[in-house]
């Protein structure tokens, strides 16, 4: 499928997406290092585990709102906003004596503003999809994404130390342009919204995801995305240190490659196998049903991190960083598509907001991994990996595709 037969709204997500994606990334990943450097590593770390609970709390409200209220407005309302505040953070820059505590404060409204907007654009998505064209999506935007982490990585790293304020300008000018197109070019069709159930805003909150929690099939489901991007997430905290720590120097055509490089040389063979190869793959898989795509993707995306744990020898870390590369591009498209399937319509905001809690669970269960790492030796880890990623291979089987009923007998 072309990107020309793509419905508007579809195009314009992918689009703006892209953009925003080089910009966001060429600044947020540095946000730690800003102010660990502007203020102290202990005050960094605090306000990012800050950060991470209104994460939390602000994707279940915005999914709640994406339901309740018309989701073009709501949509508008945060990227108007988000605008708004990283304008003003990047005027708190300018001044000689930067005004980093006012900075603060706007950079937590940011996290706000635009969590609150994110299950909007999702659900969005979803309403101008349909279940012939969903798969084909999910490849563009995942290629998409890889791409622009790439762009804004490559970005950030030239720019951060010395044009600090060149890159909030960009990514802030960047969010005023989408808002603009999202004005102009989004189509909010008449996806009907959810009634108030109750006065009390709280109780009314917690009705509207008593529902997708009562869903076993999607609890499942998100349980199992936790459980298999725990795995991903693991290569950035506890396989990177390990790496750093125990990965004996090669030299590769007179360049020498230590833990941190080797390290790097993984990332961007994961980001060059996805540009190059997830159209491929995406054929490759169509002549598939998604069953057997899904479950034999996962099986190799858990085999390559399950090894990628603990070895320690130069081209079988490349072997298996390329082998879980390959089972990502052959699961993930597939499985967004199959997710999306299982949610209600007027019901989107509020299921989008649930599943993005198994990111949540990821990083802490990556984070966990890294503490475990300092009393388990690396084969222990591998193993507690594969139990980790066998876990989610599980819960995701069990909620897209079996369909068996437990019998008892009772011997009278």
């Amino acid at each position: 499928m072309k990107l020309k037969d793509l419905p508007q709204n579809i195009k314009l997500r992918l689009i703006t997406s892209f953009f925003n994606r080089i910009a966001f990334n060429a600044v947020m990943p540095f946000i730690a290092l800003f102010f660990a450097h502007e203020v102290n590593k202990v005050f960094a770390g605090s306000l990012l585990l800050l950060s991470v609970g209104i994460n939390f709390a602000t994707n279940l409200v915005g999914g709640y709102i994406a339901d309740r209220f018309r989701r073009k407005k709501v949509l508008l309302i945060t990227s108007f906003t988000t605008f708004a505040l990283l304008f003003l953070m990047t005027l708190c820059l300018i001044p000689n004596k930067r005004l980093i505590w006012l900075f603060t404060a706007l950079y937590l409204i940011y996290v706000v503003s635009s969590n609150l907007g994110r299950p909007a654009m999702q659900a969005i998505i979803l309403d101008s999809t349909t279940a012939e064209n969903r798969k084909a999506v999910f490849a563009i935007d995942y290629w998409l994404l890889n791409l622009s982490i790439s762009f804004g990585a490559i970005l950030g790293g030239l720019l951060y130390m010395n044009h600090q304020i060149m890159l909030f300008s960009f990514l802030t000018v960047t969010t005023v342009f989408i808002a603009i197109a999202y004005l102009i070019w989004l189509q909010d069709d008449s996806i009907p919204t959810i009634e108030k159930q109750h006065d009390n805003i709280l109780l009314d909150l917690i009705s509207n995801y008593k529902t997708a929690l009562m869903d076993h099939r999607f609890v499942k489901l998100t349980l199992g995305m936790m459980f298999i991007f725990s795995a991903e997430f693991s290569l950035s905290t506890y396989i990177s240190v390990r790496l750093a720590e125990t990965f004996k120097s090669v030299k590769i055509f007179g360049f020498e490659i230590e833990g941190v490089r080797m390290f790097s040389l993984l990332s961007f063979e994961n980001t060059l196998l996805v540009v190059c190869f997830t159209f491929l793959v995406s054929r490759w898989t169509n002549t598939m049903n998604n069953k057997k795509s899904i479950l034999l993707g996962l099986a190799v995306y858990g085999l390559g991190y399950t090894f990628l744990t603990s070895s320690n020898h130069f081209y079988l870390l490349l072997l298996f960083g390329a082998l879980a590369t390959l089972g990502e591009l052959m699961y993930s498209p597939v499985f967004q598509t199959e997710q999306a399937n299982c949610i209600p319509a007027d019901k989107r905001g509020s299921y989008l907001a649930l599943s993005g809690l198994g990111f949540n669970g990821a990083s802490m269960i990556s984070s966990g991994a890294l503490i475990l790492g300092a009393f388990l030796a690396p084969w222990e880890m591998s193993i507690f990996i594969g139990i980790i990623v066998m876990s989610g291979i599980a819960l995701i089987y069990s909620a897209l595709f079996y369909t068996g009923k437990i019998r008892l007998v009772f011997n009278r």
